[in-house]
């Protein structure tokens, strides 16, 4: 309970601070599919199908893959070989989905709309659904795992063709300059995010992770993302949309007074003590309350006397003179005479 009740109060301060500007702030523009972007997404589409093709065929692009291979970057400069261990974790999933969403979310949080972590959480599912496809579905080999040399090494349960560290970097680097604010910061950001998975890129192809090939249609890839998310702009505002809605409608149910249900009062009827089962008890009289029987206490019944025994009202040695025609009590008064008139 105690769980509940602090998550539930966390996010009463985030949708509270994200109530403050429930607009979209005025300044940050959101990308349209306009006819430049459609050139570049069907260009890199095109050069993505192209580098399939050429590795399906075993083209000279499979060529160089294994002279590559056979060069073997990692002896020839092992002196950079620990670095690039680390440097190469910028193109893993895990780590840098979870930087670039603590910084998207403070975004978020600043500017007041979700839209930057729905945006990202868009592009990470195109990512795995559209690069993962591809890997299962050609299924190639690395070139650790390679069986026979010269051959592209297709459709034997591999799934290293594309690169998900490449494609990963173009997109999770990528993503900040497509949200960028600015036209000055998305130049520095795009230049950012392309050094950053150029260098991933590279990287695999050094450890022997990867085959050149790999790499170039993990840049396609990533690239193809970031240039379709456009389209996915509407689709975005939408889920923002119903989930303000969906939190305005928890409030009103969680700050709604609940009527309580009326419990029926029954009377009980008590019965007097040794009386039989079956025989029902006699109606109780209404009792008055202790405060009105102790001012009634004056009419208790006491006994009755007579007057004759009840205390005189004027105390032995009474005050008032006497009378000389006044008799004691309990003495006839003689009659007097009749006198004729």
């Amino acid at each position: 309970m105690r769980t509940e009740r602090n998550l539930t109060r966390r996010l009463d301060r985030v949708f509270a601070r994200l109530d403050r500007e429930p607009e979209r702030p005025a300044h940050i523009d959101v990308p349209r599919m306009s006819r430049h972007r459609v050139v570049l997404f069907t260009a890199t589409l095109a050069f993505y199908l192209a580098i399939v093709w050429a590795v399906v065929i075993t083209s000279w692009l499979v060529r160089l893959d294994w002279q590559v291979m056979f060069f073997r970057p990692y002896q020839q400069w092992p002196q950079i070989h620990a670095f690039l261990d680390y440097y190469v974790v910028l193109g893993q999933r895990g780590p840098t989905a979870v930087m670039v969403a603590a910084w998207l979310g403070w975004r978020s949080w600043r500017q007041h709309t979700l839209r930057p972590l729905l945006t990202l959480a868009t592009s990470l599912l195109l990512l795995n659904i559209t690069v993962g496809a591809a890997k299962y579905g050609m299924g190639r080999l690395g070139p650790h795992y390679a069986t026979v040399i010269g051959s592209n090494e297709m459709m034997r349960g591999g799934d290293i063709f594309p690169s998900g560290h490449t494609a990963n970097a173009v997109v999770t680097w990528g993503i900040l300059a497509y949200l960028a604010s600015t036209p000055r910061a998305r130049r520095w950001l795009s230049a950012v995010s392309a050094v950053t998975s150029l260098g991933v890129g590279m990287t695999t192809v050094y450890l022997g992770t990867h085959w050149l090939s790999d790499v170039l249609l993990g840049w396609a890839a990533g690239l193809l993302i970031l240039l379709a998310l456009p389209w996915f702009e509407p689709l975005i505002a939408r889920t923002e949309t119903a989930l303000f809605d969906l939190r305005d409608r928890w409030r009103a149910r969680r700050t709604r007074p609940v009527a309580e249900p009326a419990v029926p009062v029954t009377p009980v009827v008590l019965k007097p003590r040794g009386a039989p089962a079956g025989q029902p008890s006699p109606a109780r009289e209404p009792v008055a309350s202790t405060r009105a029987s102790r001012g009634l206490a004056h009419l208790a019944p006491v006994p009755h006397t007579t007057r004759s025994e009840r205390s005189p009202v004027t105390p032995v040695g009474s005050r008032r003179p006497p009378h000389a025609d006044r008799l004691p009590r309990g003495t006839s008064q003689p009659a007097r005479p009749l006198t004729g008139g």
